[in-house]
């Protein structure tokens, strides 16, 4: 269970991440409390699955999948660069994250 907590909270830290562009500097109303919804619920997500993982490898995967996540919607949504290298970065995370996994004791 406390791998899903971990895999929803790196949802959530997209949605609060991607959610920031959105607040035009927290003067919009909707979009600021959304963020901040997301903000907290990915914490406590977090904060569920490290009952568990280690704060390390959770910390990593947390931001890890955060960190691919937002890449990727900015390229979606927002045109930003998708070069080569850009995704062999994004590439380097993913096997970062899934080796931290694999190599987990949890």
């Amino acid at each position: 269970m406390a791998w899903i907590y971990l895999l929803l909270a790196g949802v959530f830290e997209i949605g609060f991440a991607i959610g920031l562009k959105y607040t035009d500097g927290f003067t919009r109303l909707w979009p600021s409390l959304g963020t901040g919804i997301a903000a907290a619920i990915s914490l406590w997500l977090l904060t569920q699955a490290l009952r568990t993982i280690p704060v390390g490898t959770a910390y990593a995967i947390w931001t890890g999948i955060g960190a691919v996540g937002v890449a990727t919607l900015g390229m979606v949504l927002f045109s930003e660069s998708a070069s080569p290298a850009r995704l062999a970065c994004i590439a380097l995370i993913i096997a970062g994250v899934v080796g931290l996994k694999l190599v987990s004791a949890s």
